[in-house]
């Protein structure tokens, strides 16, 4: 029997979330989403949830910072349009046409000479022109390029500011566990230590519980247990007047965990043990396999 409620309140999901899982430990993730719809919808919410809350708690870089940007933009167009302008040289005037004596007596010639300037005079505007033109043109290139790098830093600014909520999402949530333990540890009258010792197979085996009488709750700290194979997890069985009572499975898969684990709430109990089963758990107590083992 896979016990999907403990692993979902054992903290990997989101750990798997957040991206702070090696590859084995992703594939245990996957693996238990893939055969249990609780643990696949539980997963996918996690991950909805930290791109909504990245969205609400981005922040829009002030109005000034694109308008600093711009002014800055348009002030090297206005120093590049500068110095392109001045490095147009204008046109020379044009020479005295050339005159020569008309005599009354020959209109073609006369009317030939007096067309001729006129025609200098329009090719030197189509220059101009020509040369404002493209001027004009490489201002405008300029102003969408630099246009296009602003609205680039602002989308940076704002990608780096979701990434900021999201590690303090996880700071919080670390934060809560942390305080949750340092109640647990600092509440002897409310949380009753069992040391669990190693059975004769595994003598260097150790562990302890701390169990509250009156809120039920029960948590484990692992101190040393032997690393399991492939598909094996360690279970932690309460004895109520000699009935193992099924109190959930170890989400950590190495020897020891770095914190402690809530396990699932007992009612009575006067004896904790642990066992190796398969992955998700087991009906009943594999006694061949019991690792740790101590009495309240």
């Amino acid at each position: 029997m896979e016990d999907f409620q403990t692993y979902i309140e054992s903290g990997r999901l989101e750990q798997y979330a957040l991206g702070e899982l090696d590859p084995a430990a992703q594939a245990e993730v996957e693996a238990w989403a893939a055969r249990s719809s609780q643990v696949r919808q539980e997963l996918d919410e996690l991950l909805d949830g930290i791109g909504f809350y990245a969205e609400a708690h981005a922040q829009t870089p002030p109005a000034a910072l694109r308008d600093r940007v711009l002014r800055n933009v348009l002030a090297e167009i206005g120093t590049t349009a500068a110095v392109a302008s001045a490095a147009v040289v204008s046109p020379a005037p044009a020479a005295p046409a050339p005159t020569m004596r008309v005599s009354a007596s020959n209109p073609h010639l006369a009317k030939t000479a007096a067309v001729s300037p006129p025609v200098a005079q329009r090719s030197s505007w189509a220059i101009a022109a020509s040369v404002a033109l493209l001027l004009s043109l490489a201002a405008n290139a300029l102003l969408y390029s630099r246009w296009q790098q602003a609205d680039s830093d602002l989308v940076a600014a704002q990608n780096s500011q979701a990434r900021f909520a999201q590690t303090s999402q996880v700071m919080e949530r670390r934060l809560s566990s942390t305080q949750e333990q340092l109640h647990v540890l600092r509440s002897p009258q409310e949380f009753k230590m069992v040391a669990l010792a190693g059975t004769p197979a595994h003598a260097d085996a150790k562990a302890r519980v701390l169990y509250s009488a009156t809120t039920h709750r029960v948590f484990i700290d692992v101190q040393n247990l032997p690393k399991l194979p492939e598909g094996k997890q360690y279970q932690l069985w309460a004895l109520d007047k000699g009935k193992p009572v099924d109190a959930g499975v170890l989400a950590f898969a190495t020897a020891a965990g770095d914190s402690l684990q809530q396990m699932k709430d007992i009612a009575s109990a006067q004896t904790f043990a642990m066992t190796v089963e398969p992955t998700g758990g087991s009906v009943g107590p594999t006694l061949t396999t019991m690792t740790v083992v101590g009495n309240i």
